[in-house]
């Protein structure tokens, strides 16, 4: 998290940060979001109270004066307000709604039954807002190959091999990018994946991951390393960055025909996970394992593709609309 953002939450915020964090293991990417909604919050619940001098601009509203007795005054009906809020004025989905009392709820929780603070939960009746689950795009077996194809250039080896680790092994961004030359293990047979919330995983290299490995660790820098142990450099001879990941895998992804926008490094994921279920006949349990899920209920999605699928081709069939000619025949007409 941000040292600024730091500074400018009150005490009673960075001690619930402080515990997310360091207890409950949460990443600093995941803590800064916490804050950034409660941030939201508070600001909304100064500028309701009037304690914010007029024309005041919403961004500008400072929380850093928050004191566990203005918390104590919440209710729920000023939760409800803001839900709204967020709705009507800031134009938030459903989905950033339902992030935002994830937030408030575990900020809640933690005052009441973690630091003692408060005596009762003024969130504890609080809905989470319905979301519309979508299925993820992912590509076909065809579009992968196809794109495995499309990579050249210098840095071919590295991105073909960071193309091959996406489609095999079903990684976050942040996992990819954060892989050392430390986590291959055995030969690189298997590689450590440290995944949300600091969680390790090993997760075994199929002979495509093997291979594409090998042939970019004979290419790859070894002098003016400014990260000597990260697996993937960058043209600055540092550890690879998120964003250059991102480009590259857009720009290979702008080179295949795939019907539309709305593909991304973490289609790639979406695509690997796919292809395990439904061409490799992966067990829902194994596959959870191996994406570094935390529940089985958001592995569950890869099932209810393939149900979907099954659909789409049943529709397919050019005998799907043909039908027996003639009136349909009522059986009391028929007496």
């Amino acid at each position: 998290m941000k040292p600024e953002m730091l500074a400018e939450a009150p005490p009673v915020v960075r001690e619930f940060l402080g515990y997310i964090g360091t207890i409950r293991g949460k990443s600093p990417k995941t803590v800064e979001e916490y804050y950034l909604d409660l941030r939201t919050f508070f600001r909304y619940i100064k500028l309701q109270r009037g304690l914010v001098p007029p024309g005041t601009k919403f961004e500008e509203i400072k929380i850093s004066d928050v004191t566990i007795d203005l918390i104590k005054t919440i209710d729920l009906t000023q939760v409800f307000e803001y839900m709204n809020y967020l709705s009507s004025e800031r134009s938030n989905s459903s989905a950033t709604r339902s992030r935002k009392v994830s937030s408030l709820r575990s900020f809640f929780k933690y005052l009441t039954n973690k630091a003692g603070k408060l005596e009762n939960n003024p969130v504890k009746e609080l809905e989470t807002p319905k979301t519309k689950k979508s299925l993820p795009k992912y590509l076909s077996l065809e579009q992968s190959l196809e794109l495995l194809s499309k990579v050249e250039g210098k840095t071919r080896e590295r991105d073909y091999c960071i193309l091959v680790l996406f489609l095999n092994c079903g990684m976050r961004l942040s996992e990819l990018v954060g892989l050392n030359l430390t986590d291959l293990h055995e030969g690189n047979s298997t590689v450590k994946i440290t995944g949300k919330g600091n969680k390790e995983r090993i997760v075994y290299l199929n002979e495509a991951c093997h291979d594409a490995i090998k042939r970019y660790l004979a290419v790859r820098p070894r002098e003016g390393l400014i990260d000597k142990n990260a697996l993937f450099i960058s043209g600055q001879r540092k550890r690879i960055s998120p964003k250059t990941v991102q480009y590259l895998v857009k720009k290979y992804l702008s080179e295949i025909d795939l019907g539309g926008p709305g593909y991304s490094v973490h289609k790639l994921r979406h695509t690997a996970a796919t292809l395990m279920y439904q061409h490799g006949h992966v067990d829902i349990r194994v596959l959870k394992d191996i994406l570094g899920h935390e529940n089985l209920s958001t592995t569950e999605i890869y099932t209810h593709l393939s149900s979907e699928q099954m659909e789409t081709a049943a529709q397919a069939n050019p005998l799907s609309h043909v039908k027996q000619r003639g009136p349909l025949i009522n059986k009391e007409n028929k007496k």
